[in-house]
C-alpha cells in the first residue's frame, strides 16, 4: 500500500519554508541565505529528530540544491494531485540531490525516508510556483501602503475596462454569467 501525501501540512511546509527562506533572501546580505542553509545542514545532520519539531528546516536546507529532471516533473506533478507519495525506487530516480548534500540525505532517509519525500515535495512544489507567493498570514502588512495602492491601481483598471465599451457584459446578447463567480486558488484570502 503506498504512502499519502497530507495536503494541508504540504501546503504548511511549503509557506513557512518560503517564509523562512525570504527571511535570508535580502539583496543586502547576499550569502545570508546560504549561510543559514549551511547552518541548519550541519544541525539537521547531527540531530535529524530535530525535524519533529521544525519540518520546514529540510526543504529550507535543501532549497535550490535538488534538482527534478524534465521527465520527472510530470510524475511529480501527478504524485501531488493524487496525494499519492513515491515508493523510495521510484522517488530515487526523480531527484538529484547535489552531492555535498549526500551524506545529509542519507542521515534523513535513515531516519525517517518519508520526511525526505515530503520535503521534496516540497521543493517542488516551490520550485514550480507559478502563482504568486504563499498567503500572508492574519494581519501582516495589512496597512502596507504599497499593497493597498496596488489594490486601488486594479480596481482602477476593472471600471475602465468595464466602462471600455460603454455598456456592461451583461447586458450583451447571450452574455453568459455562469463564470462570473470563479476564484482562483489564494484569491480573495
Amino acid at each position: 500500500m503506498s504512502q499519502k501525501f497530507n495536503a494541508a501540512r504540504l501546503e504548511q511546509l511549503k509557506s513557512d519554508a518560503y517564509e523562512n527562506i525570504e527571511s535570508y533572501n535580502d539583496p543586502d546580505t547576499p550569502k545570508a541565505l546560504a549561510a543559514f542553509t549551511e547552518q541548519i545542514k550541519g544541525i539537521l545532520h547531527a540531530a535529524p529528530d530535530m525535524l519533529q519539531s521544525v519540518p520546514e528546516y529540510l526543504p529550507v536546507a535543501l532549497y535550490g540544491r535538488v534538482k527534478f529532471p524534465g521527465e520527472a516533473k510530470l510524475k511529480w506533478s501527478q504524485w501531488l494531485k493524487t496525494g499519492n507519495a513515491p515508493a523510495w525506487d521510484d522517488f530515487k530516480t526523480t531527484v538529484a540531490f547535489n552531492n555535498a548534500d549526500l551524506a545529509l540525505v542519507k542521515t534523513i532517509r535513515a531516519y525517517n525516508e518519508s520526511l525526505l519525500i515530503e520535503a521534496c515535495a516540497v521543493l517542488f512544489m516551490l520550485s514550480n510556483e507559478t502563482a504568486a507567493p504563499p498567503p500572508r498570514s492574519k494581519g501582516a502588512q495589512d496597512d502596507d501602503e504599497d499593497y493597498e495602492e496596488e489594490e486601488d491601481y486594479s480596481d482602477e483598471r476593472d471600471e475602465a475596462a468595464d466602462d471600455y465599451d460603454g455598456h456592461d457584459d451583461e447586458d450583451e446578447e447571450g452574455y453568459d454569467d455562469q463564470y462570473d463567480e470563479i476564484t482562483f486558488k489564494r484569491e480573495g484570502r
